[in-house]
């Protein structure tokens, strides 16, 4: 008579718990760049011959939020960057 295969209990494989509230309530960083490498390397190029001028506010990760207002209420000027 041949043996029964062991026991493998159900607790083993299960999947831990997650906190769904962080992947229900995820967000998205998008980042757009719509140039070719060709097209980057012609801009980096004339920059330094034209008045480019950057603008940027920066934030700490801390006050994501604020910075998400700002953006929302267009009242930032240039670009929002978030700092770790």
């Amino acid at each position: 008579m041949a043996s029964a295969p062991p026991r493998t209990s159900w607790r083993r494989w299960r999947i831990p718990a997650f906190p769904y509230d962080i992947l229900w309530g995820e967000r998205v960083i998008r980042s757009v760049a719509n140039l070719t490498r060709k097209d980057g390397e012609a801009f980096l190029a004339l920059a330094p011959k034209v008045p480019v001028r950057t603008e940027v506010e920066p934030y700490p990760l801390a006050r994501a939020n604020e910075a998400l207002e700002k953006l929302r209420a267009g009242k930032v000027r240039g670009a929002a960057v978030l700092q770790n």
